[in-house]
């Protein structure tokens, strides 16, 4: 009986001191086992530095990377790694080369092929909040979904944006709208600027801006 004691209490003081005082709060400074796990040496990203030779403290990656690409990507590959190192550049940001306001200007050649590409992936990520045409009346804005402050990309106000604020806008969001920075490669979200400034054209445009030869697909 007296062995059955002396376990019971250690079993009793084992689970006390394991479970009895989690979530207790104290004004103490808390052990740091390793310290430098805390507190380690950093940099912050896109920050200077003397430590490297050109001042930067992004790396770019090294002569020879090859980018592992997965299965996905290798089907849809405007996902697969960009593997470019562009920092502050216009055609990363959209901004003048101070970053202190947008640009204006598409950095991608404009041909039917990066177009279309505009196009099918406007379709896949815009379209469905702002429309086939850029009216704003997607499938989620009708009124079952709740969605009320989806914009129509054809008003005078987002027509005189520059080019790097639609840029922008796509990359990280705005309001209630989601950035898409992770999803759209670099130039391909260009292609997208590029087809939104078709749509716009497109919504004020008439039967004099088709060329002569193109509009028996008009059927006029």
């Amino acid at each position: 009986m007296r062995n059955f004691f002396i376990v019971y209490f250690f079993l009793v003081a084992l689970t006390l001191t394991v479970f009895g005082f989690r979530g207790c709060k104290s004004s103490r400074t808390p052990i740091e086992i390793f310290p430098d796990m805390d507190r380690q040496a950093r940099f912050n990203p896109q920050s200077q530095t003397s430590f490297f030779a050109d001042g930067r403290t992004d790396r770019p990656p090294v002569p020879g990377t090859v980018p592992f690409v997965t299965a996905k990507q290798e089907n849809f590959p405007h996902l697969a790694p960009d593997n470019r190192f562009r920092e502050d550049s216009y055609v990363a940001t959209g901004r003048v080369p101070d970053l202190s306001e947008f640009g204006d200007g598409i950095p991608v050649a404009l041909t039917e092929v990066n177009m279309l590409r505009g196009q099918e992936l406007y379709n896949i990520y815009c379209a469905i909040c702002h429309g086939t045409t850029g009216n704003g009346l997607g499938v989620v804005a009708d009124q079952r979904y709740g969605f009320a402050t989806i914009v129509s990309l054809l008003q005078q106000r987002i027509i005189d944006q520059p080019d790097g604020e639609i840029f922008d806008t796509i990359t990280h969001g705005r309001n209630t709208m989601y950035g898409y920075g992770s999803k759209i490669r670099v130039e391909d979200r260009w292609k997208v600027v590029m087809y939104v400034r078709a749509l716009q054209r497109a919504s004020a445009a008439s039967v004099d801006d088709v060329p002569a030869d193109r509009r028996g697909e008009l059927g006029l």
